[in-house]
């Protein structure tokens, strides 16, 4: 639910927050506009007349059923108990969706700052949203099928982020586009690592927010690039992208130390730590005879290939001494 991607089922969601008001004993909203993103949702909240959407209902709707429900799981489980519960539910989901709809959000102030309103009236807009399928993992951990968070939990099967106020409820499309590597984080070489139908988009290289003409850049890079880049995070990805064992090759880059181990490689970079790394050959031949070459990053006081190569053991470089290699 929390990683669904596609256009949302606009009646079941539209069910669900009807559903939801009249759970929180609030009065149906009067129509249900939908958004093909939340940074749409944001604009249109942020153009509205005023009293056009009436009041945020957000508190009623969401954060006191929330409470009521976290508070009877405490009564009945107690605290050990539903930590527990929450860790084999709800936890599973947590830092990856939490870091993700943070994102998203740092994503829509950065595109709606330069609106009339400010960024400050866009991070206000923001606070009023429901997350509806990024609410999965505290869904997860209520039984949902009924209750007081029924409604919710059919929105959240149903759409993304949504902002219910008294007049006017506000729906979001789901993601059409949402790519990841395998720690969780947004992550795409060749285009945006989260995309909505409306065309606002996240571009991301292992979790780290690049821009997207800089995406555009990979696939021509030069060792020359890599070393002109000034910010130190991109040029990180960059030859994370070029490949360490690229780089040195076509750099012309000389070997710190050698021995039986392996070779010790160091790449000084500008207002950056250098990055050194040990080039080491698996003692064991592939099934052509031929043995693979593998690249080892170390930290940046390693000065000798043996000292690497103990360090990704957890070991001293007089302490590893392997009886048999595999």
């Amino acid at each position: 639910m929390a990683a669904a991607t596609g256009a949302a089922d606009r009646g079941a969601a539209e069910e669900g927050v009807r559903l939801a008001y009249r759970l929180a004993g609030l009065v149906e909203p009067e129509r249900v506009e939908w958004a093909a993103s939340p940074r749409a949702a944001v604009a249109r909240v942020l153009a509205a007349p005023p009293g056009e959407l009436g009041a945020s209902v957000r508190d009623a709707v969401r954060s006191r059923p929330w409470a009521a429900e976290r508070d009877a799981r405490h009564a009945a489980l107690g605290r050990a108990s539903w930590s527990a519960h929450w860790q084999r539910t709800g936890g599973r989901l947590w830092d990856t969706t939490r870091t993700l709809t943070e994102r998203m959000a740092r994503g829509v102030v950065e595109e709606l700052a330069g609106a009339a309103e400010g960024p400050a009236a866009v991070r206000l807009a923001l606070l009023d949203a429901v997350h509806g399928q990024h609410d999965a993992p505290w869904l997860a951990a209520f039984g949902t099928a009924d209750g007081r968070l029924a409604g919710l939990a059919a929105v959240a099967r149903s759409a993304g982020w949504w902002w219910p106020y008294e007049k006017v409820a506000l729906v979001a499309e789901r993601p059409a586009e949402l790519h990841r590597d395998e720690a969780g984080r947004l992550d795409r070489a060749d285009g945006p690592a989260l995309a909505f139908p409306d065309g606002f988009a996240l571009h991301a290289w292992r979790g780290m927010p690049v821009p997207a003409a800089f995406l555009d850049e990979l696939a021509g890079l030069t060792p020359e690039r890599i070393r002109t880049e000034e910010n130190a995070e991109l040029r990180r990805v960059m030859l994370e992208f070029y490949g360490y064992d690229r780089y040195l090759a076509e750099s012309g880059a000389r070997p710190l130390h050698r021995d039986e181990t392996g070779v010790l490689w160091r790449i000084d970079l500008a207002d950056d730590e250098p990055v050194v790394m040990v080039e080491v050959i698996n003692s064991t031949p592939e099934p052509d005879g031929t043995r693979r070459t593998y690249w080892l990053r170390v930290p940046p006081r390693t000065r000798t290939a043996r000292e690497g190569v103990a360090w990704t053991f957890g070991l001293g470089a007089e302490s590893y001494a392997p009886v048999r290699e595999t």
